[in-house]
């Protein structure tokens, strides 16, 4: 018989909504204000949408939310539908508060402050989105299906993707600007990691204890698709026996785990950690 678990709760829900569009608002804010003025650039969709904005002055939010398409069904399929509708709704976020700020004046004519405070500003607000479930950026996806076929991660295939964005940024925008534009890349990419708390890695690792083992455990495999394995602990302090969760996952991920888990046990203790490398098993053939 299959265990009914519960869903996310709709004062959760709408949390992460507001998150997300906070976030989507922080990166709209650094993309129109900071970084277009200035001819400045960010890596993957954002940093492709940007390069066609200045070519075609077409609409920087029609061109993010059509070039992210092919990426979010890929998304749908591979990692869930909660991530497709949270990063839907993101990307639609950050396309509709851009058309607002398009006319306002820019914060700043100088392109090192630009690149210094866009960075920082789009690199928060993606991470954000991120934290909650959601991408403004469909080469992380992209790089999650690739790795599956070929033996590199997730995070060799977007530097090669960003490799050839930021050559293409120097003939279009010229040299000087693609190398403000890789420094706004690194800080938001900085910026990522430390909103999403250790999102810096390809790969995670989750360690969970929770007195409701099997019912957490049922609940990870069911909805997020993933085998765990069970180690046997002790605790130190009764030495008790403890069951001990451990579970390999993708850092998009991390959200929905932390909500299954604590949708079943909000008692239980996580541990997230970095996974270098990860060979054998099914880890690339079961995202979900």
């Amino acid at each position: 018989m299959v265990k009914q678990h519960k869903k996310e709760s709709k004062s959760h829900l709408i949390f992460r909504h507001i998150m997300m569009l906070i976030g989507a608002t922080l990166a709209a804010i650094a993309i129109e204000l900071f970084l277009v003025p200035n001819n400045i650039i960010d890596g993957g969709i954002i940093g492709i949408s940007l390069l066609v904005n200045y070519l075609t002055n077409l609409s920087f939010g029609i061109l993010i939310f059509i070039f992210n398409i092919p990426f979010l069904i890929a998304g749908y399929r591979h990692i869930g539908k909660n991530f497709f509708i949270s990063s839907l709704f993101s990307i639609i976020a950050l396309a509709f508060i851009e058309s607002f700020l398009h006319h306002i004046l820019p914060f700043t004519n100088d392109a090192l402050l630009a690149t210094v405070f866009g960075g920082l500003l789009l690199g928060v607000g993606v991470g954000i989105v991120i934290r909650n479930g959601g991408a403004l950026d469909g080469t992380e996806i992209l790089g999650i299906l690739l790795s599956k076929k070929f033996p590199f991660s997730v995070g060799e295939f977007v530097m090669f993707f960003n490799i050839f964005i930021f050559g293409w940024a120097g003939f279009v925008l010229g040299w000087e600007q693609a190398m403000y534009s890789i420094i706004t890349y690194f800080i938001a990419s900085k910026a990522i990691d430390l909103v999403g708390q250790g999102l810096s890695g390809d790969t995670k690792a989750a360690l969970i204890v929770s007195n409701e083992y099997e019912e957490v455990a049922d609940a990870i495999t069911q909805r997020l698709g993933r085998m765990i394995t069970k180690l046997h602990g002790q605790g130190g302090y009764m030495d008790h026996d403890k069951d001990v969760i451990f579970v390999v996952l993708t850092r998009l991920e991390i959200a929905k785990l932390k909500s299954i888990v604590h949708d079943t046990d909000p008692n239980a203790f996580i541990t997230i950690m970095d996974a270098q490398e990860v060979h054998g098993g099914k880890f690339k053939t079961a995202i979900h």
